[in-house]
């Protein structure tokens, strides 16, 4: 996939765009880096087990892989060449659904292990069951590089997301499950409803959803 994605907001010199498979490597490592302390993540990982770190990373370049194989939105907010900050969502398509592929599943098996994989799989499989929707997209992951925080990135990527939504016209909405209290308020800002409080796993999370509009 490539091309640029229109935003309404504009930081200078970044830009929205759809992420070649050469970007996926450093996408990758912005997500590892801010979902490491995500008390999801590290339930479904065990981070209390050794090899956390490694089980993690595999699981995020097997899910990106697994977006890039079906064609799934994979946006950046680039400054020329250099990758700022990712998006990944699914859109409103049933075969790309909690279960994937056979073997993204089996790759999964092989480096995140059993417990990880099904926990992932439930994980969805829940989500997806409190979305006020049919079709919608879904948020699956979120992040600004570390060194790039609390510059308006974040919000100029919700533009994105949103651009993307709304030349899908079959989509009704894009939903996100949040389990860190604080990023709650980022969701609200971007114009996302609570629509249920959700547990998964040892952990409490909150689904919220936006509706596209007109």
């Amino acid at each position: 996939m490539s091309g640029v994605v229109t935003t309404e907001e504009n930081i200078e010199n970044v830009k929205a765009v759809y992420l070649s498979a050469d970007d996926l490597k450093v996408a990758a490592s912005i997500l590892y880096n801010a979902y490491f302390d995500d008390p999801l993540f590290m339930d479904i990982f065990q981070a209390e087990r050794e090899g956390y770190e490694s089980r993690l990373r595999s699981a995020i370049r097997e899910e990106l892989t697994a977006f890039w194989d079906a064609k799934q939105p994979m946006i950046g907010l680039f400054d020329d060449s250099r990758i700022l900050s990712v998006a990944c969502l699914t859109r409103p398509c049933v075969a790309f659904s909690s279960g994937r592929f056979w073997h993204w599943r089996l790759k999964m098996l092989l480096t995140a292990g059993l417990f990880g994989t099904r926990q992932m799989v439930e994980k969805e499989e829940k989500v997806r069951a409190c979305m006020p929707a049919t079709k919608y997209h879904m948020l699956s992951f979120i992040a600004v590089h570390p060194d790039h925080q609390h510059h308006g990135l974040g919000h100029q990527l919700m533009g994105a997301i949103d651009s993307v939504l709304e030349d899908e016209v079959d989509s009704e909405g894009v939903g996100v499950f949040v389990t860190v209290p604080k990023y709650r308020s980022f969701f609200e800002h971007g114009n996302y409803e609570l629509i249920c409080k959700l547990e998964v796993g040892q952990v409490s999370g909150e689904i919220m959803f936006k509706r596209r509009s007109g």
